[in-house]
């Protein structure tokens, strides 16, 4: 039988060797995380929530869960165009799951992206109840370098980066255990891949930068209205794996459009930098696609058009509320 375990040893166990050395002065164990930090650097800060049922199936396994936890909070950082740094992790978790092996699995699930990203965990909270993991990145930016959603004018470039479509046939395959299990899918879901380096290089050329959460469709157009513009696109241009193409080619369309959790970058490229971007982008073999152009915003505030045809900022994507 598991023994029950209190939250300052859960901490001391399974957590205190993430710390890692990323200018951490003071880390896990007291009130507050204390980092050291350049004048010439600005901190990026995000948060997100991921629970049990609705961001993943209840019945993940623990690893999968902290992988997905950590690489969809480091897509925010891309998006900043900022190198993530640290991170503190606020853990509810049932008293059953309060066990050895389930928070083994968590925190080597964890201590994985973060090695791979190179994160440190600074600190958190942790407390029981229904599953649910919040995490708060923070990452460094150049002063005054950022990316943000605010930012695209008339006749920039749109671009995506990767796939679409990938995280709803991956949640359409899980929520549909007696498909044939595609692996790519599966790995897609459990451990998106964050855009980092790219949205790193992309300060030196883009003009605005969302990432691809809740769908192409309603993350374009939170970019269009953040920045007063619209944008037109156009749907035979979006990037979309060959594996799904072939497998889903009634839906794919429409989850590549709508689907979310995709996490790639959805940005724009004034048209004087597009042929100097897309040397960097090939030299560097970061796969992105033009998918339109961004204009005006008309007198009706329609921030978004598929092949000529208006859309609108509540067209398609995720909400919690709806």
């Amino acid at each position: 039988m598991n023994q029950p375990i209190d939250e300052f040893s859960l901490i001391s166990d399974y957590f205190k060797e993430l710390t890692g050395q990323q200018n951490v002065a003071v880390g896990i164990g007291d009130d507050a995380a204390i980092i050291d930090i350049k004048a010439d650097k600005q901190i990026a800060v995000a948060t997100d929530t991921l629970v049990a049922s609705v961001h993943f199936p209840k019945d993940a396994s623990a690893e999968h869960i902290a992988t997905r936890a950590l690489c969809v909070n480091l897509s925010d950082m891309a998006a900043m165009g900022a190198t993530p740094k640290w991170f503190t992790l606020a853990l509810t978790i049932p008293k059953q799951l309060a066990c050895s092996e389930w928070l083994q699995g968590f925190s080597q699930g964890l201590a994985r992206i973060a090695g791979e990203y190179n994160v440190s965990l600074i600190g958190g909270d942790t407390t029981a109840g229904p599953l649910s993991i919040s995490i708060t990145v923070l990452g460094e930016i150049p002063t005054g370098r950022g990316l943000c959603r605010k930012g695209a004018k008339p006749d920039d470039i749109i671009y995506v980066s990767g796939t679409l479509g990938d995280g709803a046939a991956a949640l359409h395959q899980i929520q549909h255990q007696d498909l044939a299990q595609n692996t790519r899918l599966t790995e897609r879901f459990y451990k998106p891949k964050p855009q980092i380096e790219l949205g790193v290089g992309l300060v030196n050329y883009a003009s605005a930068c969302i990432d691809i959460s809740d769908g192409l469709v309603a993350d374009l157009s939170h970019l269009c209205k953040a920045s007063s513009v619209s944008a037109s696109i156009n749907s035979q241009s979006l990037p979309i794996h060959a594996d799904i193409k072939q497998a889903y080619s009634k839906q794919v369309s429409q989850w590549a459009l709508t689907g979310g959790d995709d996490y790639q970058l959805c940005f724009t490229v004034p048209s004087i930098r597009q042929e100097q971007f897309e040397r960097w982008a090939c030299s560097a073999k970061f796969v992105v696609t033009t998918i339109g152009k961004i204009a005006a915003l008309d007198h009706n505030q329609n921030y978004l058009k598929i092949d000529n045809q208006t859309s609108s900022i509540t067209a398609g994507g995720y909400s919690h509320f709806r």
